[in-house]
């Protein structure tokens, strides 16, 4: 399965903690369960709570200002162990944001964030801009998103993708320019490349074996298998 192949090469150990993100949207669908990696704690932003109840997550800790979750639910969650941080409502931070950053307080070396995607197109690209943040910097971020598993990938640095042959596999840039970008085990190879922040060019490539490595030297890289997450 791709999501337990995917290996992020770089100076993580493969012993460091591990968080799982829960955030609102649509929620997803059960089935992702087989695909989580082996994590020691959940963190749910806001209603993503209710999420993580139906996928059967122990949740550590609720992030938010609570304006969407069901506060009986959220009553049942603080009475079972959950740590419940409240927020303003009137803030400058999206629940997702605070709860990532509250996933790095607590020690989290790998994070997946986890949706099913939809709801407010703002939302949904602040959880791509939030993968960003500087706070994540030592850490290796990937997201469950729907049916598709998305990494990014900090230059300098690589990664190694697993899935069928001829499965789609997205290569965009993530917050600018990405430099130096080299493939191998895709249809159509990268060789120390540069994509702008503007370019369509790595949308659409596919698998041509059973595993990929993709490298960048320099900027941001979000690595998209749309259907990793399908069955």
């Amino acid at each position: 399965m791709p999501a337990k192949g995917t290996q992020l090469m770089n100076a993580i150990s493969a012993h460091d903690t591990t968080a799982l993100v829960v955030i609102g949207g649509l929620p997803p669908k059960r089935s992702v369960v087989q695909h989580l990696p082996r994590y020691d704690f959940v963190i749910a932003a806001d209603s993503g709570l209710h999420a993580a109840i139906d996928l059967g997550l122990r949740v550590a800790a609720v992030v938010g200002d609570m304006d969407s979750v069901d506060p009986a639910v959220l009553a049942v969650a603080e009475a079972t162990g959950s740590h419940i941080e409240r927020v303003p409502r009137d803030k400058d931070n999206t629940d997702t944001e605070l709860a990532l950053l509250t996933a790095v307080a607590r020690g989290a070396r790998h994070i997946t964030v986890i949706t099913g995607g939809g709801g407010r197109l703002d939302h949904q690209l602040g959880v791509l801009a939030v993968m960003q943040h500087p706070a994540l910097t030592g850490c290796s971020v990937q997201a469950f998103w729907g049916t598709a598993q998305l990494h990014l990938v900090r230059g300098p640095g690589s990664i190694e993708i697993t899935g069928p042959v001829g499965s789609i596999v997205g290569i965009t840039p993530a917050g600018g320019h990405a430099e130096g970008i080299s493939t191998r085990g895709l249809r159509w190879t990268l060789n120390n490349e540069l994509l702008p922040a503007y370019s369509t060019r790595g949308i659409s490539n596919e698998m041509a074996e059973q595993q990929a490595t993709i490298a960048v030297t320099n900027g941001n890289l979000f690595i998209i298998q749309p259907n990793a997450l399908e069955g």
